[in-house]
Order: C-alpha cells, then structure tokens, then sequence
C-alpha cells in the first residue's frame, strides 16, 4: 500500500486517494441478519474491522485498472480444446443390454433399494 501523508491522507506519488470504506458494527449486524446468521457482540466487535480490511483491499484493487484495461478471466487468452460436437450412431438398445445380467422390459433390471413408501 503506498505512503500516506498525514495531513491530507493522499498518496505521496501525486495519485488521488482511493475512498476507503469502513463498515460500522450497526452495518455488519444488519448484513448478519439479512444473511441470517447469528452473531454475538462480541464476534460483531471483532468482524467489524476485519470486514473494513477485506473492503479497503477490494477498493485499492479496484483503483489499480483504468477504463482502458479489458475485463479479463485469466491471464492469457485460452482456447477451446473440446472437438466438435458431432452426431455419430450410438449402441442400439439390443447392444447396449447384451451384457446385462437381466434385462426386463428393454431396461436393465437392478436389485430393489426403497421400498413401496415413495
């Protein structure tokens, strides 16, 4: 993180300072009731700041790319390596259970698992 100065709280490099947000210990309780989890004071107290942390890091890597920089998924351009899809004949039902150990029905026959309460 670049060097502040103590008056204006502005990057020493001439850069203009990036909004820091801080979440307050009201905000997180909120977004733990929305998100309907259970917090005591005492993990409000200890979230608060760490949430500010994670949302300061998020706001200085968000200052870093300008609007002539693409959004990207990843470093290098990837290519599909899949084949083409392409319809080819398939195993005909009779082929495809010819190796069954019973059939029934032009189905496989498997052994019962649940019982009639379905």
């Amino acid at each position: 993180m670049p060097e502040t100065s103590e008056h204006t709280g502005a990057p020493e490099d001439g850069r203009a300072a990036v909004e820091q947000p801080t979440l307050s210990r009201e905000e997180v309780a909120h977004l733990a009731d929305l998100a309907r989890i259970d917090l005591s004071d005492a993990e409000l107290d200890h979230l608060a700041p760490q949430l500010s942390v994670i949302l300061d890091s998020i706001a200085s890597i968000q200052g870093v790319a300008g609007d002539d920089v693409p959004p990207t998924s990843h470093a290098l351009p990837l290519t599909n390596v899949f084949r083409d899809d392409v319809v080819r004949p398939g195993l005909t039902a009779e082929e495809a259970l010819s190796g069954a150990p019973e059939v029934e029905q032009q189905r496989f026959k498997v052994p019962r698992i649940l019982g009639d309460e379905q």
